[in-house]
């Protein structure tokens, strides 16, 4: 009796990239990697992944390919089907060149062969110069948008923008915003003015956006928008991306970006005082969840070819909502899985009050640095605290624009591709957000980011608890001696001054 096929065992998701080659642009980069890892995973029938590389550091496109296949996230591929990456194919070439930079030979190999087209490479920095963010963002994207209408076989094209990108608006849909400016105009302004003036200038230019990423970003959008004509163009707005919910393992993360660097600083002793908003939504989402979200709008945009550019707005905030407020429960989590080396005893306080936070700043951060870094100049030291705290600072005054402001999100496209999953697309591709249990989620980032970005194994955890607890008695001690230190000085103080003045 022949077996009857159930087609809800049969991912339509991964069958539609069977055989299909696909270009990444930044593909080393925290989104990138998961994106790659998850293709070949999950749809191992994928033909190529052609990623886009440049020289840096040293390093040859050859050995950077290496290297990202060596690291930590492919291992679980690595163990189960290892023939997989030999499908990873590195494309010499650079977001900032004409024609990005790609030899003929490469060309003519991509327009032949690709027919899904993910653009991530993208600068992050909230703080870069203007010049240089026009130049990945802005033109980066105008350059993948001309190759991309070159291409025949292209059936997707994926733009990865941010939520934030109209962060002027406390009300942000799934749609493209009018630019602030002509991009063309921004672009001319940079071209030929000189460096320092354009810096001058930038304040005013990118208005009541708090920095140059969200800027650039807008105009990117606009800019796609105005030139992709027929393309099959999709965008992707995803919030603040953090660790790994579930895939490829829980709490995975590689960057000190957002609420990462924050648990990190946390973690260490090091950061104890920020700015905040305790009601405002923090729209945190998993870096996994935005991946699968951003593989089934390929397959969406492809099979469906919806008219004109769906924008996806890939937040948490109206979906399932976690606060700022709601952090202070989670800092528990900073003693369940402690870092081995401390700076001090962790002792993070979020305040509503700007002032106080100022006040915080300078008695529990600054005022202690130069102390420590006193302290190690006696001893021949090296004199590196002050440094850390001035980075870390302008780290938190970037990442405090998101914990002291809040916006209203539209998902209506997010909630019809959920609709449009069946079977086992829901379980190999699922991205609702819906899902998250916020508390154990935390819990799996303070971990994630002891293992991923400290590179502190689990068998030292016993070790490090041992040593917070030291750390925790000792703090109590120097706490009771500076009392005591102040009633001393308060009891000779009084008399005193009542001697000279009586």
């Amino acid at each position: 009796m022949s077996s009857i096929i159930n087609n809800n065992d049969v991912s339509q998701i991964a069958s539609f990239y069977r055989d299909r080659s696909i270009f990444i642009t930044g593909a080393t980069g925290f989104m990138g990697k998961v994106l790659v890892e998850k293709l070949l995973r999950s749809c191992s029938d994928v033909k190529h992944i052609y990623i886009l590389l440049r020289s840096k550091k040293g390093l040859n496109p050859r050995t950077r390919l290496e290297e990202l296949l060596n690291t930590k996230i492919f291992d679980k591929l690595r163990n189960e089907n290892p023939k997989a990456l030999n499908k990873v194919v590195a494309i010499t070439g650079d977001i900032t060149l004409d024609g990005l930079g790609i030899s003929d030979s490469d060309l003519k190999l991509l327009l032949n062969d690709v027919s899904v087209v993910f653009h991530s490479a993208a600068t992050v920095k909230f703080d870069e110069p203007l010049k240089t963010s026009i130049e990945f963002n802005v033109l980066g994207t105008r350059r993948l948008i001309a190759l991309c209408h070159k291409m025949p076989n292209l059936v997707a094209l994926i733009h990865v923008s941010t939520a934030y990108a109209n962060c002027n608006r406390s009300e942000i849909e799934e749609l493209v915003y009018e630019a602030p400016v002509e991009p063309q105009n921004v672009i001319d302004i940079v071209n030929w003015m000189d460096e320092d003036v354009v810096n001058t200038i930038t304040p005013k230019l990118i208005g009541d956006r708090p920095n140059t990423y969200t800027f650039t970003k807008a105009l990117a959008e606009s800019l796609l928008l105005d030139e992709c004509g027929s393309l099959p163009v999709a965008i992707v707005r995803p919030s603040i991306v953090t660790a790994s919910w579930k895939e490829p393992m829980s709490g995975w993360v590689d960057n000190l970006n957002g609420p990462t660097g924050l648990i990190t600083a946390a973690g260490k002793g090091i950061l104890r005082s920020m700015n905040y908003n305790s009601k405002a939504t923090a729209d945190i989402v998993p870096v996994d969840i935005v991946i699968n979200l951003m593989i089934a709008i390929v397959w969406f945009t492809a099979t469906q070819r919806p008219n004109g550019v769906l924008v996806y707005n890939c937040t948490s905030g109206s979906l399932n909502k976690f606060i700022w407020g709601q952090l202070n429960g989670f800092i528990s989590y900073l003693f369940e899985y402690p870092s081995g080396q401390l700076y001090r005893y962790p002792s993070l306080h979020l305040k509503e009050s700007q002032f106080m936070n100022k006040m915080c700043e300078l008695f529990d951060h600054i005022i202690p640095a130069h102390l420590f870094d006193g302290l190690m100049a006696l001893f021949g030291r090296k004199r590196i605290m002050v440094r850390i705290y001035e980075r870390l600072h302008r780290s938190v005054r970037a990442l405090e624009w998101f914990t002291t402001h809040e916006w209203n999100f539209t998902n209506n496209n997010i909630l019809m591709l959920i609709d449009q999953l069946k079977g086992i697309d829901r379980q190999i591709f699922h991205f609702d957000v819906r899902a998250v249990n916020w508390s154990t989620y935390w819990g799996d980032y303070v971990l994630g980011t002891r293992q991923y970005i400290l590179k502190e194994d689990n068998s030292t955890l016993p070790e490090a608890r041992h040593n917070l607890n030291k750390l925790y008695y000792l703090n109590k001690l120097f706490g009771v001696l500076f009392l005591l230190c102040l009633w001393q000085t308060f009891s000779f103080g009084i008399p005193f001054i009542s001697r000279k003045l009586f």
